[in-house]
């Protein structure tokens, strides 16, 4: 053997920084991260940040680590406030920490869900640090939240897109983005439930301390952020609602870290404690119990987008209540309505109704069938980096039609 020289060549592995900051967006990231995770390609570079930190939203922390994921770095952000100042100071402390996260671990590739202001601080520093933005679920609308403009804001700093339907990628489109940096994936969140081992309702009984009734209902109201001082007002409206109702057993979770979030989970906590026999709140419930608890509730209320877009694949009717979600496509097995209570006691009436819940039963989700997982991972794969972010406008060419006679 001597004289032999054995060259082992090293494989040029890109480093995918994943950033994950609420339980939901985690929720729906989770296969995506494990494909990254067990790749023979791809390094998995993952940072924790926002509510996910917080005892006050459930220290959901720990079930990334339950996960068995190893978490490359946390990012702090003030959550004792829940003020127009203090989430603006939060987006400014978020563009600081991972800026020197980027600089010091130099990834290859800025992974990130959705609209929420932590993730608009993880684009920003990408942007800075010339660092290529892969992002999912952009194009959507959102009429009542500042999210709508944070999620436009993110796809003009991002350089691949993966939405959840074709209208979702014509509107990316639209606002110049080039056709072969777009894919239709369909939702991501969709994954979880194809392939989920649900828990029965003699387990969720017994791990959340549950009595469900003869109706039950799964509830997660968020606030409005773009109505300013309203989301009190609305969350009254539909918890004298639900006071109206019989028989009934209510599972609350808890809202977001957003702006009048606090205020929201304080009125939440206190029917809860005037009203124990029969109405119960969780933090966070994890995304397996969650899943599995709405398989046996009769619907979905408040404004919560897991109502529009995995509810229609578990066959499980929604009230969508108000402008939260204005503007999101929607199957047929959801019933919008306003957020007074007229118009919530009615949608609740159709819900119920046993042809509802038959209809419920055969709907077609709009956000398709699955395996978004599976194609973002492939396209990451082989996409070239380093060429990523290198981006034009792209211009929609338009024919202007003029009466001559005018």
């Amino acid at each position: 053997m001597s004289g032999i020289k054995i060259t082992v060549k090293k494989i040029n592995r890109k480093k995918i920084a994943v950033v994950t900051g609420s339980r939901a967006e985690y929720g729906l990231l989770r296969n995506l991260i494990k494909e990254i995770n067990e790749s023979d390609s791809l390094d998995l570079n993952l940072i924790v940040t926002g509510s996910h930190l917080s005892k006050e939203y459930g220290n959901t922390i720990d079930e990334i680590s339950a996960d068995g994921f190893n978490i490359d770095n946390k990012v702090m952000l003030d959550l004792n406030e829940d003020s127009e100042e203090s989430v603006a100071k939060a987006i400014s402390l978020g563009i600081s920490e991972i800026t020197n996260i980027f600089a010091n671990n130099k990834p290859d590739l800025a992974l990130i869900l959705g609209d929420r202001y932590e993730i608009f601080s993880v684009a920003i520093a990408a942007l800075i640090c010339r660092l290529p933005v892969a992002h999912i679920h952009g194009g959507e609308r959102t009429e009542g939240v500042i999210d709508e403009s944070i999620r436009h804001s993110i796809t003009k700093m991002s350089h691949l897109h993966f939405t959840a339907t074709e209208e979702y990628r014509k509107r990316v489109a639209q606002l110049g983005e080039k056709e072969s940096t777009i894919y239709n994936v369909g939702a991501i969140g969709i994954d979880d439930i194809m392939q989920m081992k649900f828990l029965s309702k003699d387990e969720i009984e017994k791990k959340f301390e549950i009595n469900f009734n003869k109706r039950n209902l799964l509830i997660t109201f968020h606030p409005v952020t773009l109505d300013q001082d309203s989301s009190k007002g609305y969350l009254k409206n539909l918890l004298d609602v639900l006071l109206e109702q019989k028989d009934t057993t209510f599972i609350f979770t808890k809202a977001n870290a957003d702006m009048e979030g606090k205020q929201i989970n304080s009125q939440l906590e206190e029917f809860v404690r005037l009203n124990p026999k029969n109405s119960y709140i969780f933090p966070s419930m994890g995304r397996l119990n969650y899943l599995s608890t709405m398989l046996y509730v009769d619907g979905i209320l408040g404004n919560s987008s897991s109502g529009i877009i995995e509810a229609p694949s578990m066959k499980v009717p929604t009230v969508n209540i108000g402008n939260r979600q204005k503007g999101r496509i929607m199957a047929k097995s959801v019933i919008s309505c306003n957020h007074d209570s007229s118009s919530i006691r009615s949608a609740l009436q159709k819900l119920f109704s046993l042809s509802f819940q038959q209809q419920a039963k055969s709907v077609i989700n709009p956000y398709g069938e699955g395996g978004a997982s599976k194609k973002i991972y492939d396209i990451i794969k082989k996409t070239e980096l380093d060429k990523a972010l290198t981006k034009e406008f792209s211009d929609i060419q338009t024919h202007i039609y003029r009466d001559l006679n005018l």
